[in-house]
């Protein structure tokens, strides 16, 4: 008997109403024949209210241990009130459901409290479920350590919960959202983006590294690393109203024509970090990104290029702009050390990415993209590419006329 896993977020359990469609939804894949489990977020907006009251409570006090591990406990709760009301809708039409919290199932993970990461989930709970003609309601977003307390995996785990979920049971994973699958950019942007039937999970992970909202990056890289089947699609339909709607993720292999591009990603949350006047010489970066990566600091682009003094350099490197702040605290607290003239940051910048399996076989990607940038008068600041994809630092004015520019001239309306 196949299985399935099926994940709803957040918007689609916002309210009772739209939990009782999440059990329609349900009730039409047992009706198949389906094992199933569904793993939910917690209602919209209930989880920026418990980490407010989290907020509000104040930190612990001196002396004391950070109250990381209360805080998971207080934020985990939000994905049990979805799974309890679930099961009982799911009762209440007649189907026999039970729900599980994290530590129920169990999801083992690590002990770093709010980005825990999981470890291992023994299968004999749910495969108990599910030999008794169950349907297992499991609350996303959370686990357990091994000394038994609550963790949460960060936002977006819910995606990862059930990606894990199912290589643990040997099943697909549906995940359902807002929208109705994966698209060759945001369709806010630009109205002739087109819905991708399928794509790789090389393709996916760049896509939800660069921008794309779709999936939760670290679920994307667990299904890669299980082989699980995922499908993206919209939970705001009636069963069988949307028939072969949604995207899949799956193995290139699995996508008989290949793309050049398949994508165009954005991200706005970018702050450039350029360093005037470096001293010329080795180990001057590793001093630098030393210090960024122990204060857990991601750096993203990185370009250096010779200064107009002799035996000096000027450095730019990107940073989410959540953590300029700190970057910029880190690097002036070394100055003195390294020998810099000056640091300046810029956070009206924005990165926009192309993204496709195809690249590793076609040879003019780059030159396709800079010249529809040069075409709109739009300057690249910094460049970064992979095996994959390339990315381009621009003001971030500009960003809406480039995703624009580049979804033309790839063609990407034309799928």
């Amino acid at each position: 008997m196949s299985r399935l896993v099926m994940k709803f977020g957040g918007t689609s359990v916002a309210d009772l109403e739209r939990i009782r469609r999440v059990a329609r939804l349900v009730a039409a894949e047992v009706a198949t024949g389906k094992q199933v489990a569904v793993v939910v977020s917690a209602m919209s907006g209930k989880t920026n209210e418990l980490v407010a009251w989290t907020d509000g409570a104040g930190r612990a006090a001196a002396g004391l241990p950070e109250s990381d591990d209360e805080y998971d406990a207080v934020v985990a709760s939000g994905e049990q009130v979805t799974a309890g009301l679930l099961a009982m809708t799911l009762r209440n039409m007649g189907h026999k459901a039970r729900s599980f919290l994290g530590w129920q199932v169990p999801i083992l993970t690590d002990e770093a409290h709010g980005r825990a990461r999981i470890e291992e989930i023994p299968p004999e709970n749910l495969e108990e479920c599910f030999a008794n003609g169950e349907i297992a309601v499991i609350a996303g977003f959370q686990g357990v350590t091994p000394k038994r307390r609550i963790t949460t995996l960060g936002r977006g785990g819910s995606d990862t919960s059930a990606v894990a979920i199912a290589a643990a049971v040997k099943g697909d994973c549906d995940i359902y959202t807002d929208v109705d699958g994966v698209y060759t950019t945001d369709p806010r942007i630009e109205s002739k983006a087109k819905r991708l039937a399928k794509i790789s999970y090389e393709e996916m992970l760049e896509m939800a590294s660069l921008g794309a909202k779709v999936l939760q990056t670290r679920s994307v890289e667990m299904a890669m690393a299980h082989r699980v089947p995922v499908r993206v699609l919209s939970s705001f339909v009636e069963p069988g109203e949307a028939p072969g709607q949604g995207t899949i993720v799956c193995d290139e292999e699995e996508i008989m024509e290949k793309r050049i591009v398949s994508g165009v990603a954005y991200s706005r949350d970018e702050a450039k970090i350029t360093l005037l006047g470096l001293p010329d010489h080795p180990g001057v970066s590793s001093q630098i990104f030393g210090r960024l990566a122990e204060a857990n600091v991601n750096v993203d682009m990185i370009v250096q290029s010779r200064a107009r003094s002799a035996d000096t350099a000027n450095m730019e490197f990107t940073v989410g702009k959540r953590d300029a702040t700190r970057a910029v605290e880190i690097v002036q607290a070394a100055q003195k050390e390294i020998g810099f003239e000056a640091v300046a940051v810029n956070e009206d910048v924005a990165k926009v990415s192309v993204i496709g399996v195809g690249m590793r076989s076609h040879a003019g990607v780059a030159q396709s993209m800079f010249q529809a940038l040069a075409e709109k008068n739009i300057n690249i600041q910094v460049i970064s590419t992979s095996e994959i994809k390339i990315s381009v630092l621009i003001d971030a004015a500009y960003t809406e006329l480039a995703v624009r520019a580049l979804h033309a001239v790839y063609g990407l309306d034309q799928l």
